[in-house]
């Protein structure tokens, strides 16, 4: 155990004995005397772990802070004075949101959501008492309210990752870490894949009942794989109209890599007809305002309904916005293009050596998507033909019983 000085000017920490910064030489003998160096004491912890705890600037308040950490550590009570024996999950919880790395998260809405759940059974409870057996019977309360192992999985891994931070920033110890280290999943990997595909007469029939508005975020999306938080978050910058690519940056994908989507011919004819606003440059708004992710799932559902298209996770064959991302893929497929472009188009990570050999050019993704766009296009022509003959058929049967 030792006490430490930290220097003023470059808030180096080091010897109580240096006379000079061993960092920038600032007199430290000065700094003590007029009270500008703050005293740290040094320890380590059961197990290794170093720690560092400011006591202030005061040299008799560092001995005596120095003196009853020895004491504690001779008698073992060493962890009566760690932070999780103070500190309740709900004051960990604003800690964490309050971060800003974790301000400028793409999931922070999801993120507030889960933890404002567990803190619902966890908020006063101080760190050091959740234990294992907490964890599991959490699991347990959620599945009786319905909420799907999915849920309840994120729920815990969410709060695992606050934990991990604090661990990180020496909040908590190893002890709060093993109970949501020991705590087991309850959804087996790949048992809630889903394998729905949007055909091309269901994207038909959606949008010819969806709003306008939606109808144009739709296109883009069966025409290009992108997420819904991508298409919602362009803007015109990203719009490289000459070589016709959306051209994202990396705090836009979910990947955090650069993404590069050549666009096809009703890509554009959707880009040509938006005006753009001076207050902003989104390309996609309501009312001159972005859209909300809530907002757009409420109209997509809506105009599935009016199609007569099942939607949501929990109908039987039932569709989200997220299974267009699955279609474009699997049609990619059908349309001949091979695995390495339909992953960059995608945004999906190469695997292997792949990631340091594969680098499609712009050229060779646009000849893919032209590639998918002309087998896509005589999809749509063949469905509005089957389409066409329906309606005149029923139109003649119609006829007939009159």
């Amino acid at each position: 155990m030792a006490i430490l000085a930290e220097c003023p000017i470059c808030q180096r920490k080091q010897s109580n004995r240096n006379k000079v910064c061993n960092q920038c030489g600032n007199n430290m003998d000065n700094s003590k005397r007029s009270r500008k160096v703050r005293y740290w004491i040094n320890y380590r912890l059961p197990g290794g772990k170093q720690r560092r705890e400011p006591v202030g600037y005061s040299i008799k308040e560092a001995k005596a802070a120095d003196g009853k950490r020895k004491v504690q550590k001779r008698e073992n009570r060493i962890f009566d004075i760690l932070p999780e024996n103070k500190i309740s999950f709900q004051e960990l919880t604003e800690w964490y949101l309050n971060l800003e790395s974790v301000k400028m998260l793409r999931s922070l809405r999801r993120t507030r959501a889960a933890l404002n759940n567990f803190n619902d059974v966890f908020g006063n409870t101080l760190m050091v008492n959740i234990k294992p057996k907490d964890l599991e019977n959490y699991q347990v309360q959620r599945e009786r309210q319905k909420a799907s192992y999915a849920t309840i999985d994120m729920e815990i891994s969410i709060a695992g990752t606050v934990i991990n931070k604090a661990f990180d920033n020496d909040k908590v110890d190893g002890r709060v870490l093993k109970a949501f280290r020991k705590v087991k999943r309850k959804l087996k990997p790949g048992s809630n894949a889903r394998s729905r595909i949007v055909d091309v007469s269901e994207y038909l029939k959606i949008l010819s009942s969806a709003p306008q508005h939606l109808k144009k975020i739709i296109i883009v999306a069966y025409n290009t794989g992108m997420r819904m938080g991508e298409i919602l978050e362009l803007r015109w910058p990203y719009f490289d109209r000459d070589k016709g690519f959306f051209r994202l940056p990396s705090n836009l994908t979910k990947e955090n890599k650069p993404k590069r989507i050549p666009i096809n011919h009703h890509v554009k004819e959707v880009l040509d007809n938006i005006p753009r606003f001076l207050k902003h440059d989104f390309i996609f708004t309501y009312r001159e305002n972005p859209f909300s992710e809530g907002g757009i799932k409420r109209s997509f559902k809506t105009s599935c309904i009016n199609a007569n298209v099942p939607y949501g996770r929990k109908t039987p064959d039932g569709v989200t916005f997220h299974d267009i991302r699955r279609t474009v893929k699997t049609h990619m497929l059908y349309a001949g293009i091979d695995k390495v472009h339909r992953d960059v188009i995608l945004g999906h990570s190469f695997k292997g050596m792949d990631i340091h050999y594969m680098a499609p050019s712009d050229e060779s993704l646009r000849d893919a998507m032209d590639k998918y766009t002309r087998w896509l296009d005589e999809k749509i022509a063949d469905a509005n033909e089957m389409l066409t003959k329906t309606l005149t058929k029923n139109k003649n049967s119609s006829q007939i019983n009159l």
